[in-house]
Parts: C-alpha cells; sequence; structure tokens
C-alpha cells in the first residue's frame, strides 16, 4: 500500500494547512515509514505504536531547536507518521498501538494494511486520485517564475 497512505496524508495536510510550502515529499515519506519499518519485522510492531511516534515527535523537537527549516521537513515526516496511524486504523489494536505502556511484549500482529485484503484496491485508487488532486504544482514553470522575479534564466 503505498498511494492510499501519501494520498490520504497529502489530502489531510492539505485540508487542515492550505499551505502550498508544506514539504509534501517529507510528509509522505512519513506516511511510508511505519510499513517500511515494520514489515521486515514480520507484522505491526514498534513502528505502529503511537508510544514511539510521540518518542519521535519529542526527538524531533529537541534536535531541530533554533534550526526554523529543518524543524518544518522533520515535522512534516513525523506529522506523516501519525496520519500513517490514522489511516491504517492502528488504533484498531490497541496492544501494539499503546505498546510499551500496555506492556513490554510486543504482540505478534499483522500488518493492518495486509490484513484489509481486497479492500486495499479502491483505498488506493482513493489515494491516487487524492495525489492527482490535491499534490501541490507550481503556478507556472520554474523558467517563467524566475524570469518574472527578475532572476536570469539558467543556461541550457
Amino acid at each position: 500500500m503505498l498511494f492510499w497512505f501519501a494520498g490520504g496524508a497529502v489530502a489531510i495536510v492539505w485540508f487542515v494547512f492550505h499551505d502550498p510550502q508544506f514539504p509534501m515529499r517529507w510528509l509522505v515519506a512519513g506516511a511510508l515509514l511505519p510499513d517500511a519499518i515494520d514489515a521486515p519485522l514480520g507484522g505491526a510492531r514498534v513502528a505502529h505504536s503511537v508510544v514511539t511516534t510521540v518518542a519521535l515527535l519529542a526527538v524531533v523537537m529537541l534536535a531541530t531547536i533554533g534550526r526554523r527549516a529543518r524543524r518544518r521537513r522533520w515535522l512534516a515526516l513525523v506529522i506523516g507518521v501519525f496520519l500513517h496511524l490514522v489511516l491504517d486504523g492502528a488504533f484498531a489494536n490497541a496492544r501494539t498501538f499503546w505498546w510499551p505502556v500496555s506492556g513490554t511484549r510486543l504482540p505478534a500482529a499483522r500488518l493492518p494494511s495486509i490484513e484489509r485484503g481486497w479492500w486495499n484496491v479502491p483505498l488506493e485508487l482513493l489515494g491516487l486520485l487524492a495525489l492527482a488532486r490535491w499534490w501541490p504544482r507550481p503556478a507556472v514553470s520554474p523558467r517563467r517564475a524566475r524570469a518574472r522575479n527578475g532572476r536570469a534564466a539558467s543556461a541550457r
């Protein structure tokens, strides 16, 4: 599942922030990160825990003190991870979602995107539609924007 998480995260962030400067690439990377971490481990594990995501947020906030541009990018990644948990319905498995608060032993749970089975097909299509609709596009070509802003166009 790629497009469901990427498109869903982009659509949600667009509806909330309406910011054409939002670092969408970092958001999409964050939205795909939990499955990329947990799939090789055999199922929903550490990356599908809200406690892990909150810890990641704390690390980003502490590591980017005084670095506004970096904080913006890294927060987009963390927002993507949070949105993955929402779009995945990770909260349906309380033991994994609240690990390690729910106990130190990680439960053996399949990835929610695998458990959905054939429902992934319409979700992927919805994700593609969301990406096509809300992915930011420049209003004009970069060359025209540079010319309009008084900067020389780059040599061919």
